[in-house]
């Protein structure tokens, strides 16, 4: 039996015994469950953490944005360089109609 095909059968297995356990436990099990995790939720030191978090990444959101946009600029140019260099060639011109007719312009390489 293939690891794949193993790991499909562990995974339903898995899903079967939570079922009947769940089953088992019932409605009341699943509410001291529900009440138990919204305790700890609403806790303050649970709280001022979470809004750390938010803040910190609020503060850290332009920074995210212009490394991705680098990123991003570094990845266009380097394929617009690679598309160049390779000298593609326009298929449609086979087809009988020029290349200019069903093709967009390209856009030029953006500079940092």
């Amino acid at each position: 039996m293939g690891v794949n095909m193993r790991g499909k059968l562990v995974l339903v297995a898995g899903l079967a015994v939570g079922y009947v356990l769940g089953s088992r436990a019932g409605r009341g099990r699943y509410e001291q469950i529900a009440k138990a995790a919204d305790r700890f939720w609403n806790k303050s030191s649970v709280q001022r953490q979470v809004h750390q978090v938010e803040d910190f990444a609020k503060d850290r959101a332009p920074e995210v944005v212009d490394f991705v946009t680098g990123r991003v600029r570094k990845a266009a140019n380097k394929a617009a360089a690679r598309k160049s260099s390779t000298g593609s060639t326009d298929s449609s011109s086979s087809t009988g109609s020029s290349s200019t007719e069903n093709s967009s312009p390209t856009a030029p390489p953006i500079s940092n």
